[in-house]
């Protein structure tokens, strides 16, 4: 696949340069298999440097050039994107849209007829090659084109692929989820700063903290519950703080976030 694989980025901001660094740094294609398009002169030259991969300011030239596009422009700018490439999208290309929102039933529609399309959520620490996605193949997306897009994905971190429908709770969980967690590290950054450390020091104790905890729960295997549960002495720190922390409704507050990101995300793609 790697031999003949040719991408295509319309649009060249962060999203778009973290995937490609990605896909370079896990050789799935070298730089020279990359194009990128955008309008802004600043973010194709940042492209350019970060990735080594040839830009243009012409969205034509993309799709002579690739096999397989990545729509990475904003949601309201998806439309003028399409009508502009509609009459330039041949069955040898592959469009993997990550604009938010946008379901497969408006791309194709936007598209010629049998177009290979797959929509995607990536999120943003795929720019440190530790992202997670979901991804729904469109209805003449090919079980190769699943393929090619689960291993390009996997570049940068992990991937499920999914039912649409279920795009929107995975946009509300680890789509906007990155969000809940800086805040958290910074609000046990407070924490600790309150508790007598320095700002330095807190933070980088509160970051260490997550990573850690999230590899025990994907290296473990065991349900976070059992994993809080090691940590909880009786009568020790511990469950006071978690007491604390049902206090302040932590749980239903996070459940409330990730359903009201989820909702927001539906109403994108209906507007």
């Amino acid at each position: 696949m790697a031999a003949t694989l040719k991408i295509g980025f319309l649009g060249s901001g962060k999203m778009a340069s973290a995937l490609a660094k990605g896909f370079v740094a896990s050789k799935i294609v070298s730089p020279k298999q990359i194009i990128a398009s955008d309008v802004m002169e600043p973010a194709r030259a940042a492209f350019a440097k970060d990735v080594g991969a040839s830009v243009t300011d012409s969205n034509a030239d993309v799709l002579r050039f690739a096999n397989v596009l990545v729509l990475a422009v904003k949601p309201d700018q998806v439309s003028g994107v399409l009508n502009e490439i509609k009459p330039l999208c041949t069955e040898k290309h592959l469009l993997i849209s990550i604009a938010a929102g946008i379901t497969l039933t408006k791309l194709e529609a936007a598209l010629p007829m049998s177009a290979r399309v797959i929509r995607v959520m990536p999120n943003t620490p795929a720019l440190v090659g530790a992202g997670a996605a979901g991804y729904a193949l469109g209805s003449h997306a090919t079980s190769e084109d699943g393929e090619i897009t689960q291993q390009l994905l996997s570049a940068v971190g992990v991937a499920f692929a999914v039912k649409e429908s279920l795009l929107d709770a995975v946009t509300g969980l680890s789509g906007s989820g990155p969000a809940y967690v800086f805040q958290i590290i910074e609000a046990l950054s407070d924490g600790g700063v309150a508790a007598g450390l320095p700002r330095d020091v807190a933070t980088h104790l509160a970051a260490q903290t997550l990573l850690g905890s999230a590899k025990m729960v994907l290296e473990t295997g065991l349900h976070p519950g059992a994993l809080k549960d090691m940590v909880t002495s009786p009568g020790g720190t511990t469950i006071e703080g978690l007491h604390e922390l049902e206090k302040g409704a932590l749980t239903a507050t996070l459940i409330n976030a990730v359903r009201a990101a989820a909702e927001k995300s539906k109403k994108l793609g209906a507007a």
